[in-house]
């Protein structure tokens, strides 16, 4: 913790030196997939933030820039893993905080932020304040989830943990038609299970895929270097992996989407090798041609009109069989990754999933290419009309597209009016509309 209190006084030395006008963070990495403009802001350098600062009896601390990777590692370690690990080695826990967290144990223990304890967060005024549920700044430990650092950053983080084994045994169930498969999930969630989650291959094709630890297992297959994950599920009833294996099983070929790269023919796979089969190798690669453009250059050459979808989207589970048919009908992006989140009982400003209720998220994440063009958005504004049409929310970390009406109605601009007030009266952290649609 001496450690911490140097980093967090050397921050707010940075701070206070920066002059006046917008400021933001100077890190390397994110797990965000909008482009934003540069602008004219002053960085505060975050980066020294990534240290684990202990782990006891149900409980982890850490920094912000803390990622998952380390993260799990120094859990596992004691036994223990963070109530919920979302699926890509390089999601920090401060970003997951301010943004979005979910897997395959949200079925019980909600997203991220439900998990959290207590955080400090840099407010935009430059003081550092201790955030708990009861304590003189709970509005913020409420609003905080969902703000995108237009409230603070979370410079320490507490979160919950859960006991591990060392396996986890992994059944996977196919379902034809989408209200048997949702009835069955809603089922599950009340289950024994430790994890939930699940894959729709095309109409017709649903699988859940539920886990349970185990002290042993008879195998643990391996799915980070010849074989791949998503394509277990279709081919095997069930599966044993390691505690770890679980965690990351999805990362090694970012879900799915390392189809798009060739990394899933087996001489890409070997030319790359094992330590650059990862989502920090895709994400280095997808930032460079959004830089460049290369594909768009080719689709403009095919005479095709692409259109970026990657969206995640939770919606009640009496409109999931609904939402699925949407996104089958019109939108035709597969596979898709469908994840249980069970509610607590408290409500976030930001982030408003009814409290006590079960949804189901929807991740989609390809390119729509067409012949014909459309207006700009035309498929992202289709899925955020449905979304709201259906008591859904939509996640804010991809391009959105909604009018300020539409973006107000689903988000407490009441609440964050007076969060801004009181955390960021000057406006130095920008605005939430302006940040996750303007992309300013």
């Amino acid at each position: 913790m001496s450690g911490y209190a140097a980093r967090r006084d050397r921050l707010l030395a940075q701070f206070a030196a920066r002059g006046e006008g917008a400021v933001g963070l100077g890190k390397q990495t994110s797990n965000l997939f909008r482009d934003r403009s540069a602008g004219a802001k002053r960085r505060l350098d975050v980066r020294e933030f990534d240290h684990v600062l202990g782990v006891g009896p149900g409980w982890v601390e850490a920094e912000g820039m803390t990622t998952y990777e380390t993260l799990a590692a120094a859990t596992l370690a004691h036994d223990s893993m963070p109530a919920v690990v979302p699926q890509l080695k390089t999601i920090t826990l401060g970003g997951a905080v301010a943004g979005v967290g979910i897997e395959a144990t949200s079925f019980r223990h909600g997203l991220v932020h439900e998990s959290v304890l207590e955080l400090d967060v840099l407010t935009g005024e430059g003081t550092i304040v201790t955030c708990t549920p009861d304590n003189e700044h709970r509005d913020l430990f409420r609003g905080f989830p969902n703000s995108y650092g237009t409230l603070g950053y979370a410079l320490r983080v507490k979160a919950k943990t859960l006991p591990v084994l060392p396996y986890v045994a992994v059944e996977h169930r196919r379902y034809v038609d989408g209200e048997t498969y949702f009835r069955e999930l809603g089922s599950l969630a009340r289950s024994d299970a430790d994890f939930l989650d699940g894959v729709v291959f095309g109409a017709g094709e649903c699988y859940a895929s539920i886990g349970r630890f185990r002290e042993s297992a008879p195998r643990a297959s391996d799915y980070t270097y010849e074989h791949v994950y998503y394509r277990s599920i279709r081919e095997h009833g069930s599966d044993f992996l390691t505690a770890s294996g679980y965690l990351w099983r999805w990362d090694t070929d970012w879900f799915w989407c390392s189809k798009n790269l060739g990394a899933q023919n087996p001489l890409v796979r070997r030319l790359l090798g094992r330590a650059r089969l990862n989502s920090r190798t895709y994400t280095r690669i997808m930032r460079w041609n959004s830089r460049w453009g290369l594909t768009r250059r080719l689709d403009g050459l095919l005479g095709r009109h692409p259109e970026s979808v990657i969206q995640d989207v939770d919606i009640p589970i009496e409109h999931a069989a609904q939402f699925l048919d949407f996104l089958l009908r019109e939108i035709r992006v597969l596979p898709i990754w469908i994840c249980p989140i069970g509610t607590g009982p408290a409500r976030f400003d930001l982030y408003p999933l009814e409290p006590g209720r079960l949804y189901i998220n929807f991740g989609f994440w390809d390119v729509v290419r067409t012949r014909e063009p459309h207006p700009e958005g035309h498929f992202n504004r289709l899925i955020e009309a449905k979304a709201e049409a259906l008591k859904g929310v939509k996640s804010l970390y991809s391009d959105s597209y909604y009018s300020p009406e539409a973006f107000w109605r689903t988000f407490d601009r009441a609440a964050y009016a007076r969060l801004k007030a009181r955390y960021d009266p000057q406006g130095a952290l920008g605005d939430l509309y302006q940040k996750c649609v303007l992309r300013r």
